[in-house]
């Protein structure tokens, strides 16, 4: 077998492997991030945590990730081409939204890591910061910065003359592969994450030697498991591609110089993606899994929601009495 029909083969391992990865991911992504919003914003419990806020906002941003980078997969699809290749309209969208959608991501778990560390503290001048005014205030900050910040990107990403779309600034490619991926979506926001979710998981061991009620602390213990977990995966599943990235922008990567090695390249890059794909569509599944309380809340959740619903749909009379169904054993305040 020629290095040519390897290399093919392998172009179409990468399309069949990229089409399904990503239709898949987007529909449990959505799905979870969807419940993760309705959680939070629903129960009371989570209505005045910062932390919460935090991931709410997340799992926001997660769903427009995961819608563009399906939009891409299915345009792809649909056409037979990448519509990037040869739309300067879509080839700069889709690099504009998809950055500030990911750095937004990474914004928000870190903040959330940040701020258990702040409400999980023993000195009172630091939980004090510890605030949904602070968050919001984060927030709206982060965005407006992150959106100026690809401003530089919307101006020098274009279509060149091998039909490719891509950075064709050389100072602006200099950023992305010596400062950018090494270290703004890279290094900096694993170590700032991890540092802080590490230090509220110290703090939140020592929460039984302080007067703080009961409710708060199991919140604080729960949120700071959560957020723990999520950091651990959100590391595991971006570095890759930041990796790829620096070593992609430093290569030649031309497909009419060495064919074999791009479509190796692009397998790498399908590989890499869908890890850092994941990373928007399993914090659902993360949060269920690091904790048992949160599984509970989202099951009382439905059982209410949906015993609401029957009702409704069956037109019970109001002045009959009936039972809620059971809910697992989970106390009133986790439900409010």
């Amino acid at each position: 077998m020629s290095s040519m029909s390897v290399a093919l083969r392998l172009m179409s391992v990468v399309l069949d492997y990229s089409l399904y990865t990503i239709s898949i991911l987007t529909v449990i992504g959505i799905i979870g991030n969807l419940i993760n919003i309705l959680v939070f914003m629903t129960l009371k419990l989570f209505r005045s945590s910062q932390s919460a806020f935090y991931l709410t906002a997340e799992s926001f941003i997660n769903i427009g990730q995961l819608i563009i980078i399906f939009l891409g997969r299915y345009l792809i699809t649909f056409y037979g081409r990448d519509p990037a290749k040869t739309s300067i309209f879509w080839c700069k969208m889709r690099n504009i939204l998809g950055q500030i959608f990911r750095l937004l991501s990474t914004s928000f778990v870190c903040f959330a890591a940040f701020d258990q560390f702040l409400s999980t503290n023993p000195r009172l001048n630091l939980r004090q910061l510890s605030t949904l005014t602070l968050a919001r205030r984060l927030t709206i900050v982060s965005t407006c910065f992150w959106i100026f910040h690809s401003i530089p990107l919307a101006i020098y990403v274009n279509i060149d003359s091998s039909a490719t779309c891509g950075i064709t600034n050389d100072g602006l490619k200099n950023y992305y592969s010596i400062f950018y991926f090494p270290f703004v979506q890279g290094f900096l926001p694993i170590i700032f994450s991890s540092l802080f979710s590490i230090l509220a998981y110290r703090n939140v061991r020592h929460l039984i030697r302080r007067q703080i009620p009961i409710i708060r602390r199991r919140l604080d213990r729960q949120l700071t498991a959560m957020v723990f977990v999520r950091v651990i995966f959100f590391t595991i599943l971006s570095l890759p591609y930041s990796i790829y990235c620096i070593y992609i922008l430093n290569a030649s990567n031309d497909p009419e110089v060495n064919f074999c090695l791009y479509a190796v390249n692009k397998l790498l890059e399908v590989i890499f993606v869908s890890l850092l794909n994941i990373n928007y569509a399993s914090s659902f599944f993360i949060f269920i899994k690091s904790s048992a309380r949160y599984s509970r809340q989202v099951k009382s959740f439905f059982a209410r929601k949906c015993w609401k619903l029957l009702k409704r749909l069956c037109r019970i009379h109001p002045n009959v009495v009936h039972s809620l169904p059971s809910t697992s054993n989970v106390s009133a305040n986790e439900l409010e």
